[in-house]
């Protein structure tokens, strides 16, 4: 995969912020996938500034483990080995967690209604593109009344980050199904203020993906996320 022709900007002057944010966002949402090399001198022409602002994105995408520095081509996107992504899966479980516990005694009617509707779009969804994304919204759905967002946005981070490198990995072609009946679960505890069960759902939830990573197991068992 190469460098998309198109990239779309963030408005203002294009400081390093500006240039690893839309390079970020790109490298989440899969627009420029894993493996890519990121030319400094391209980029700075794709963006109409020096190097150094880019060479500046590229060193804080680096520290965010988005990009790697490859002998020989330079900066890159990153790939993660199954370790890092099964400790990833770790640091999705210790944030999860800890947001779920202090959102469940603020959720609302509204926000039960909320999770059902996204589940609803998840279950006619035929785009396995799409599945990754409302799985973030409904895990979103109940994580926000936790009322921290700095937790809520390495979340979000975090899933968008993983999810990158698991697309590379398998499929989505099947499995759906067993991902609804554990979100459904989770609902419900949350729903009962059964803050122990839901806690223990969550962790299970995740935890399957970290086994079916190590086990080196069918796509039908990573869509579980």
């Amino acid at each position: 995969m190469s460098m998309p022709e198109n990239l779309e900007t963030t408005r203002g002057p294009l400081t390093a912020d500006a240039i690893a944010h839309t390079l970020r966002e790109a490298i989440l949402d899969g627009t420029i996938g894993v493996g890519v090399q990121l030319k400094q001198e391209a980029l700075a022409k794709r963006f109409g500034v020096s190097r150094i602002p880019v060479r500046e994105a590229l060193k804080r995408l680096e520290a965010e483990g988005l990009v790697r520095h490859v002998a020989r081509q330079g900066s890159v996107v990153a790939a993660k080995s199954i370790d890092e992504l099964v400790e990833t899966l770790d640091i999705r479980i210790a944030l999860e967690t800890r947001a779920l516990r202090l959102a469940i005694p603020n959720l609302t009617d509204t926000d039960f209604a909320a999770a059902y509707e996204v589940l609803q779009r998840y279950e006619a969804s035929e785009v396995p593109r799409e599945w990754a994304e409302l799985n973030l919204e409904f895990h979103t759905v109940l994580y926000r009344a936790c009322n921290r967002p700095t937790l809520l946005k390495m979340i979000a981070d975090t899933v968008k980050g993983i999810d990158l490198h698991l697309r590379v990995m398998q499929s989505y072609s099947v499995g759906r199904k067993s991902s609804m009946v554990d979100h459904s679960d989770i609902l419900h505890a949350c729903e009962t203020r059964d803050i122990a069960r839901a806690i223990l759902l969550l962790e299970a939830h995740i935890e399957h993906t970290q086994t079916a990573l190590l086990d080196g197991t069918s796509s039908s068992k990573l869509t579980r996320l």
